[in-house]
């Protein structure tokens, strides 16, 4: 298609990886590129060009989409009667539906292909820029069972977000076209995405926060950032905001304000923020807030889940929907919220790992699980059938205790120390605040931290049969073996 697609797309691949690592690892994102050339039939060489071409799609498995386009076009009904005031203005219109159609179409198709090969994928494509004769589209392929196992709001589209993965796809799509159109210019043929990873979750984060907005109001985002970032009296910014429309049915009012304070108005709504507590919330449109309130509750009648900020700490908030978080913010960056470890993905690992071990020892370690996964700086619990002998190899660089069966309260407190807790499948304890050793290996990550990187080289190295439940600081919650 064009001298340096070969370099735009490894370049769109490490973009991806960069960003999407940043949100869930187990997204896996992929990227490949199509081009549809403008100017031949279907059936001819080159009508459809797969880069890379050892992509595990072929350009014929794309011959259709054409076809299927000018089909949606068709079911689409007229277009033509939409007209304005100059040629060009129109000829534009009408290039730009097709190109959308073009995505549909291709969208579609790929959902085709992945539902009849069983591949657990999930397709996204970029609007086709035209590019030295054909038409190409940056195609994003996700993991669907991590994709869509994140809450979504209702009534979701291409244009508005359900969670903060999909608003961070249509960010990371957008950047892509505009590198794609950049490189049709006679001084810029090597595009490159370069855009710093935690800006694309910003404006991901926006985009969200816009679509949960009543009418459409911007600012939102930035608003509950300025909000979060004061103090009152020296105390840290703790309270609640319901996001709805004016005398929403669902809100019980407690306190109206004569004059509604302007979410511009940071230091003014930090202070009203004081007057929240347990169901009582501060209530506001996304441009002004207007008074307290009270959700009514799920019996009622006129119930509706509503958005609600929670400023949980100096610097944080969190946005949920119906009880399910859909974004973390600290310090202007948005996270999706670090769930607890999956308890049939623990149980899952546990039998592979310790196949001998019963359903009650399987629960018990679960217990455990969870604790260590509350513990706010990080830990590591390592759960292994030489723990007796791993304590005593690693005397010099752990605490050795008298064995005793670990509870979920001890360890609490043991895990506040800096080092892994050693137990033995059946919950036996040797040691505490150990650092763990193991030869370098090529899994290793360097944007993961020190603790998470020594708990992989150990398991890799470990001569036992184990797990390693990891908590970093950042909380990233992982199972080694995962």
């Amino acid at each position: 298609m064009w001298e340096h697609q070969s370099l735009f797309r490894v370049s769109a691949q490490l973009f991806a990886e960069g960003v999407f690592n940043l949100l869930d690892r187990n997204l896996r994102p992929e990227i490949f590129l199509l081009g549809f050339a403008s100017a031949k039939e279907a059936d001819e060489p080159d009508a459809v060009v797969v880069e890379p071409p050892t992509a595990r799609y072929q350009p014929q498995d794309f011959c259709r989409v054409k076809t299927n386009a000018a089909a949606l076009e068709a079911d689409a009904g007229p277009q033509g009667s939409v007209y304005h005031l100059h040629p060009n203005d129109h000829d534009r219109f009408e290039k730009q539906h097709w190109y959308e159609l073009m995505c549909r179409a291709t969208e579609t198709t790929l959902h085709e292909l992945t539902r009849s090969r069983h591949e657990n994928r999930r397709s996204f494509c970029s609007v086709p820029v035209s590019l030295q004769g054909y038409l190409v589209t940056v195609v994003l392929q996700l993991s669907a069972d991590c994709y869509e196992g994140y809450y979504s709001l209702p009534k979701a589209s291409s244009a508005r977000p359900a969670n903060l993965p999909h608003a961070t796809v249509v960010e990371f799509l957008h950047d892509c076209a505009r590198a794609l159109r950049e490189a049709d210019t006679a001084d810029n043929d090597q595009p490159v995405l370069d855009r710093d990873y935690n800006e694309l979750l910003r404006s991901a984060g926006r985009r969200l926060m816009l679509r949960v907005a009543p009418a459409g109001t911007h600012g939102l985002y930035d608003a509950c950032n300025g909000v979060a970032a004061l103090r009152h009296e020296g105390d840290e910014g703790i309270g609640t905001m319901l996001v709805s429309r004016r005398l929403h049915p669902a809100i019980v009012p407690v306190l109206t304000l004569e004059t509604p304070v302007p979410m511009r108005d940071h230091r003014s709504i930090r202070k009203l923020l004081e007057l929240s507590e347990g169901h009582t919330a501060l209530i506001s449109d996304a441009s002004h807030v207007f008074g307290l309130g009270q959700l009514v509750p799920e019996s009622d009648a006129q119930y509706e889940p509503l958005v609600t900020v929670h400023f949980t700490n100096h610097y944080s908030w969190e946005m949920s929907h119906a009880g399910h978080i859909l974004m973390r913010v600290v310090s202007n960056t948005p996270r999706l919220p670090q769930g607890r470890v999956a308890a049939d993905n623990f149980a899952r690992i546990v039998r592979i790992v310790f196949p001998s071990l019963d359903a009650d020892s399987t629960d018990y370690l679960w217990d455990l699980a969870q604790k260590a996964s509350t513990q706010p700086t990080g830990t590591i619990l390592v759960i292994s059938a030489g723990a007796a002998q791993e304590a005593h190899r690693l005397t010099r660089q752990c605490f050795r205790v008298v064995p005793r069966i670990m509870t979920p309260s001890v360890l609490r407190l043991v895990t506040n120390i800096d080092g892994a807790v050693l137990i033995e499948p059946n919950g036996m304890c040797h040691a505490i605040g150990a650092i763990l050793d193991g030869l370098a290996t090529d899994k290793g990550d360097s944007s993961r931290g020190a603790r998470f990187n020594s708990a992989l080289r150990y398991a890799n190295s470990s001569k036992y049969p184990m797990l390693a439940v990891v908590v970093s600081e950042d909380g990233w919650i992982d199972l080694l073996p995962s």
